[in-house]
C-alpha cells in the first residue's frame, strides 16, 4: 500500500474531525454568550462611563454635603 496515500487520507479524516469540533466549539461559545451575556473573557464588557473632572468634583461636593448633614444630625442627637 502506498504510504503517502494513507497519510493523506488520514490527514483529510483529521481535518474533517477538526472542522466538526470547531463548529461544536463555536456553538457552545455562542450559547454561553447568549445565556450569560457575560460568558467569559471573550465577551466584551460594557464600556466604563467616563466622567469629566468637573462632573467628578460636583459629585464629590454633593456627597460631602450629604455627609455633613448626617454628621450634624448625629451631633444634635448626642447633645
Amino acid at each position: 500500500m502506498n504510504l503517502l496515500a494513507t497519510i493523506k487520507r488520514e490527514q483529510r479524516r483529521l481535518e474533517k474531525q477538526l472542522s466538526k469540533l470547531q463548529n461544536q466549539l463555536d456553538g457552545v461559545k455562542y450559547a454561553a454568550k447568549a445565556l450569560s451575556r457575560s460568558g467569559g473573557k471573550e465577551v466584551a464588557r460594557a464600556g466604563h462611563r467616563v466622567l469629566s473632572a468637573a462632573a467628578r468634583a460636583k459629585i464629590s461636593r454633593a456627597a460631602k454635603r450629604r455627609w455633613a448633614k448626617v454628621r450634624a444630625g448625629a451631633k444634635k442627637a448626642i447633645s
